[in-house]
């Protein structure tokens, strides 16, 4: 095992330490944290009252249309050009004239569009400049001043009945973001506590240390909105937020220090951007079916290869070709994978504990070979059609590893809220073998927090690049 697997981080915060030894997620009960409510998120505005509000404004700009009655045509397109280019603002209430140069742009993308057809179908019913300049100008004054009536009654509503939040970092920049907060109401936003490992003096909000603090918290002042005011919250505090993930609440970055210069999100003059912690993309039939598809298709063409490898192997090597041992999957379940030994362990201890056997001088040629060229997992493809790994995810370790880590290093647990994988995000940056155990658990979850399906191809797409250059484990 490398030195660092055992040297405790010293950026471990109170809810990270304490981890039972047998537990490998940062659950509900993890650290201290046990909300006991799974609350659905909390809904954002329903777009119905805009939706309604751009479809009348496209019944008004087809006023300028003569003998719109008669001309169903054109109506119809105008209304099909409000569902399609209604703009979608991240903003829980933006206002108007935020929104004026993108409805005024799309209205009159619509209106062209409607021109280009009419004149294409019957040149002699195309729409003349001024027909064209009034029908715009209709529709784009009727679209604003119904949004601006829906904004206003959203503001109103949210001045009234604000968003209850915590503010997570160093707790005198948390009191003072908190601060900036309470003095714009009109932002929507009302914190009532600050999570901080080491409270200070001074007055300001309450501010909560333990699991159980936020955990009250978080139940009677009904919180939806978490605000972390420091970038080193997400990574050193990051089962803390996927815990507050799950119960229900948005997460928030929030720049404590530099202004909001152009940035499309702003909170009381802070730029904030959404993180985006939760299970919402935890698990994809897409995943599983391209998993199936790809190792499917792979195992045909690679199954010669794979039993070259094997003869030789038992000629070279003796018997026991298949080597098999534990490892943890997703949701702490363990799976048995499969790779050509490359390495007779002395023992069942040394298979289990032993954390590198690069350079280890017993290995034969081919071993080594197989080793730096990656055959030796090969056989994983059977364990990713089976349905134990996927293709790209964390790498799976052995239990007794993910003990010692799952306590040393913050994060490293969550790595298993996903299922593992051949490849990932920290092999193609260079985290295989003996490197930092820290590094990996960061790239695993950043790979977790932003999963995509086409970020998936690429992984296997650079995997695949890497493999001629691959040094081995």
């Amino acid at each position: 095992m490398t030195a660092e697997s055992t040297v405790p981080s010293p950026g471990a915060q109170p809810w990270d330490r304490g981890l039972p030894p047998v537990s490998v997620l940062p659950s509900r009960t993890a650290g201290g944290f046990r909300f006991p409510l799974r609350r659905p998120p909390a809904r954002p505005a329903s777009p119905l009252s805009l939706l309604t509000t751009d479809l009348l404004a496209a019944l008004v700009g087809a006023v300028a249309l003569d003998g719109a009655a008669q001309r169903p045509l054109p109506v119809a397109a105008l209304l099909s050009g409000a569902l399609l280019l209604r703009p979608h603002s991240v903003r829980p209430v933006p206002g108007v004239l935020d929104e004026l140069p993108v409805v005024c742009g799309r209205i009159a993308v619509a209106w062209l569009g409607l021109a280009a057809l009419l004149a294409a179908l019957d040149p002699q019913r195309a729409l003349s400049a001024r027909t064209l300049l009034a029908g715009w100008g209709l529709h784009a004054a009727a679209a604003c001043a119904g949004r601006a009536v829906v904004h206003w009654r959203r503001r109103t509503v949210l001045l009234r009945r604000p968003s209850t939040a915590l503010v997570i970092g160093p707790a005198a920049t948390a009191q003072r973001v908190a601060a900036a907060l309470l003095r714009h109401p009109r932002c929507g936003v009302r914190p009532v506590g600050v999570v901080s490992e080491h409270p200070e003096n001074g007055g300001g909000l309450p501010v909560l240390t333990s699991g159980e603090q936020v955990e009250r918290a978080l139940v009677q002042n009904g919180v939806r909105v978490v605000l972390t005011v420091d970038p080193a919250v997400r990574t050193r505090q990051g089962p803390l937020l996927r815990a507050l993930t799950e119960s229900g609440c948005t997460v928030w970055e929030v720049d404590a220090d530099s202004p909001a210069y152009e940035v499309r999100e702003q909170l009381a003059g802070f730029a904030v951007r959404r993180l985006r912690l939760g299970s919402r993309r935890r698990t994809s039939a897409g995943k599983r079916l391209l998993d199936v598809v790809v190792s499917g298709a792979l195992l045909v063409p690679v199954s010669p290869l794979l039993l070259l490898c094997a003869v030789v192997l038992r000629l070279t090597d003796g018997p026991g070709v298949v080597f098999r041992q534990e490892r943890i999957g997703k949701d702490g379940r363990p799976f048995t994978l499969l790779k050509f030994r490359t390495l007779r362990p002395i023992d069942e201890r040394e298979a289990a504990t032993r954390w590198s056997v690069a350079g280890e001088r017993r290995m034969s040629p081919f071993c080594r070979f197989l080793r730096q060229t990656s055959l030796d997992e090969l056989l994983q493809l059977w364990n990713v059609f089976r349905g134990d790994m996927s293709l790209v995810g964390p790498r799976p370790e052995r239990p007794y590893f993910v003990t010692q880590f799952s306590r040393a290093y913050p994060g490293y647990a969550a790595r298993h809220r996903m299922q593992t994988g051949i490849t990932g995000l920290a092999q193609i940056n260079g985290l295989r073998g003996d490197t930092s155990i820290e590094d990996r658990a960061r790239f695993d979850n950043a790979y977790i927090d932003n999963w995509s399906l086409w970020q998936d191809v690429c992984i296997m797409l650079r995997t695949a690049a890497a493999l001629v250059r691959s040094t081995g484990s």
